[in-house]
């Protein structure tokens, strides 16, 4: 989940306390760049910053070790197909002394770690290849367990290979049978419908698709997509160098203060700030790795290469040069490394010799440019309904860009699409924050101040105990009509701020999963190069760590509980283990006293609405059949047996899919409701081809969307013309703020 930062971008008087305090400790440092010194480094700046500067840092004793340990390994290796059991046991040793470890700087334990991982990869690439050399025996009765978690490690080397082998049978069994499904849907005619060029993208096969394959030829090509799945996975590996294993080391030590309490190497930094502000500076492409190449895989619409309509996605980028400098062979090169390359400020020149599809080598000039990611940003959309307009808005993050005040950020464009969607004559509007994992606490304060007239809107609180309360002072009402708040599993942080304020000013209904995500702390995010003076080892890059806990208006604590829906919609994720509550080392729940705000007392059909949407879903047999899908995904998780004799595997998956079957309504659902653009983004759309797809796309899923539907019909009940009466005042009345 994102982190939820406070309104300004750090707290300066936490980091003036601990700047004073490290002036002393690393005022000099070897001017010679060595790893171990830099990590130790880290493992010092890790533990000062945190000890002092952490909501409630945790004791570092055995416990703490314990999980340390824990996470750690399982973070190397979470399939266990890499350690053995005589690896374990030597690790082991050091289970409950890798407190002592930290605060000695002691790397032995990492090196150990490090050094055995780095061998058993390698000995692992030989068992791949090996394993996949020859066909599989499906006529063996095998079985393979896919939970991990209890699994025991392999014993020895065979053991190991063992593993290796069924495992990679399991993915080849399931990739076999698709194809012969295929295969058999192609002979029976029921996708003589499909094109031939279709039909060759699916098979991803240039031959001539209407032949028939053999077992031979299906069970070939399942190896060898299997064989080119693993060699780039080993690629990426191999792309990983000390410094990031080291990072996954310090995450797992990070982590046990609290879950969102993390180290940003430089580069995650880096992607960080550019999730929160949804900008970037370079030449506006997507890029991946493939083997030893770097592939285009997306051009973003508006940026430097889209514009410039020579790059395409496929491109293979060969060489890459500064200017009028010599350019660079990057292949082979590290993903991060090459990303490095071809980013850089605005209004700089970028030359990439590329290999096109057909084969020709060509070198593209690019001018770098900021670019927007129009995918961090909200969108809206107008859909009617009985003769009535209503409003949907996305709100993906609360964005914001710390840097630069007269950017964009989530509260300003909040603003300006509420007034557009108020000239369009809505009477009520939707708020989607469904899988919004948070962002800025300047925004959400910004947000949920459009709704009210004034008061409070969050409360903040400090290790030392003080308590902080955030208010909208601006009187004015941006939207005081019909207002739901979407609201799922995943909305974090912000999102249940926002979805808490609305709830107790009883200005809003929230709808959707039981509770939200339950997520309430507030995370800084610390440069740990301020710390340091003449710095020769490179970016040290920052921390992020819980500094506060936020509050409810009414006092109860996000934290843990989330915020509770006021009405509750079933989703497949019903019955899943899936929120803070579920994070063994997670913050606890707890309560402070009501802060002064008035209750929204101007629409009192609350109660018929919610009262009319709770029947309405306990007579809809789609909701019954999402409810019972739910059941029965929480039941299969718990199946992790796998057959490997494939007329036993054929038989289990035509069982699974003959009780799927009854579940495919879910998602050829249709709510019958028409989605559209505003005028302005209609009129942007006639230039821009890829914006225009990418609304369209929305608004065909918004038109399979029940949750969207019954959130509509809610906005409809809402419309009855409520009684105006006089306002409540709420101050620390326990009986009456309750939400």
């Amino acid at each position: 989940m994102n982190a939820i930062l406070t309104y300004m971008k750090r707290n300066y008087k936490l980091l003036l306390v601990i700047v004073a305090l490290a002036v002393a400790f690393w005022s000099f440092i070897p001017k010679e760049k060595n790893d171990p010194e830099k990590d130790k480094l880290l493992l010092e700046l890790l533990t000062f910053v945190i000890e002092r500067g952490h909501y409630s840092p945790t004791a570092m004793d055995d416990q703490f070790s314990k999980g340390v340990y824990k996470d750690y390994i399982t973070s190397l290796d979470p399939s266990k197909r890499f350690f053995m059991q005589s690896d374990i046991d030597e690790f082991a040793k050091f289970e409950t002394q890798l407190d002592d470890q930290i605060k000695n700087k002691d790397l032995s334990f990492f090196d150990l770690t490090y050094n055995r991982l780095m061998q058993r990869i390698e000995e692992s690439k030989k068992y791949y290849k090996l394993i996949l050399d020859k066909p599989f025996n499906y006529k063996v009765d095998e079985e393979f367990n896919t939970d991990y978690e209890k699994l025991p490690y392999a014993n020895n080397p065979t053991d190991l290979h063992e593993k290796w082998r069924k495992q990679i049978k399991l993915s080849t069994l399931s990739s076999l049978t698709d194809k012969q499904k295929f295969e058999e849907d192609k002979k029976n005619g029921a996708i003589a419908l499909k094109s031939k060029k279709d039909l060759a993208l699916e098979t991803d096969k240039k031959t001539d698709i209407s032949e028939p394959k053999s077992f031979e030829q299906l069970e070939k090509e399942t190896r060898a997509s299997s064989l080119k799945s693993l060699d780039e996975y080993f690629g990426f590996i191999d792309d990983l160098n000390r410094d990031d294993w080291f990072s996954v080391y310090i995450n797992s030590i990070a982590s046990r203060f609290d879950p969102h309490t993390s180290y940003f190497a430089p580069e995650e930094k880096e992607r960080f700030d550019v999730s929160m502000s949804g900008k970037l500076e370079g030449i506006g492409a997507r890029l991946q790795k493939k083997n030893d190449f770097t592939e285009i895989t997306e051009l973003i619409s508006g940026g430097p290469a889209w514009r410039g309509k020579e790059l395409e996605p496929g491109d293979v980028v060969l060489k890459v040069a500064q200017g009028k400098s010599e350019p660079v062979d990057v292949v082979g090169m590290r993903l991060d490394d090459v990303v490095k390359k071809i980013k850089g400020p605005k209004g700089t020149e970028v030359r990439l010799t590329v290999k096109k599809a057909d084969g020709t080598i060509k070198v593209i000039t690019l001018i770098r440019d900021e670019i927007e990611i129009e995918e961090t940003y909200l969108k809206s959309s107008i859909v009617e309904k009985n003769g009535l307009k209503y409003g949907v808005i996305y709100l993906p993050k609360f964005y914001i860009d710390f840097e630069n005040q007269d950017s964009r950020d989530a509260g300003k464009d909040m603003t300006i699409e509420v007034e557009r969607l108020k000239k369009e004559g809505v009477k009520g509007i939707i708020l989607d924050v469904r899988d919004d994992g948070g962002g800025s606490l300047k925004t959400v304060v910004d947000i949920a101040g459009l709704f009210i007239e004034q008061g409070p809107i969050v409360q903040i609180k400090s290790a030392a105990g003080k308590k902080e309360v955030l208010y909208d002072r601006d009187k004015k009402i941006q939207w005081d009509g019909p207002l739901v708040i979407m609201v799922n599993s995943f909305s974090a942080s912000a999102s249940e701020i926002l979805a808490a304020a609305i709830q107790d000013y009883k200005r809003g209904i929230i709808i959707g999963s039981k509770q939200t995500y339950g997520k309430g702390t507030v995370q800084n995010v610390i440069d740990l190069n301020q710390f340091v003076r003449k710095n020769s080892m490179g970016d040290l890059g920052a921390l992020k760590t819980t500094t506060q806990k936020f509050y409810r208006i009414n006092g109860g604590s996000t934290q843990l509980e989330g915020v509770s829906s006021d009405v509750v919609m079933p989703d497949r994720y019903s019955y899943a283990k899936m929120g803070e509550r579920d994070v063994d080392n997670a913050m606890p729940w707890d309560k402070i006293d009501a802060a002064d705000y008035t209750v929204w007392n101007r629409q009192n059909n609350f109660a018929s609405a919610i009262a009319n949407s709770k029947k309405r879903m306990s007579l809809n047999k789609q909701f019954q059949l999402i409810d019972e899908n739910a059941k029965w995904i929480n039941e299969r998780s718990e199946e992790n047996l796998y057959s490997l004799r494939i007329d036993k595997f054929k038989a289990e998956q035509l069982s699974l899919e003959e009780k799927a079957k009854k579940y495919k309504a879910i998602i050829d659902y249709q709510n019958q409701l028409k989605f559209s653009s505003l005028p302005y983004e209609s009129e942007g759309m006639k230039n821009d081809v890829t914006l225009k797809e990418k609304r369209e796309r929305w608004h065909e899923s918004l038109a399979k969307d029940i949750y969207v539907e019954e959130a509509i019909n809610v906005l409809d009940d809402l419309q009855t013309k409520p009684v105006v009466k006089g306002t409540v005042n709420l101050k620390k009345k326990e009986k009456l703020v309750k939400s």
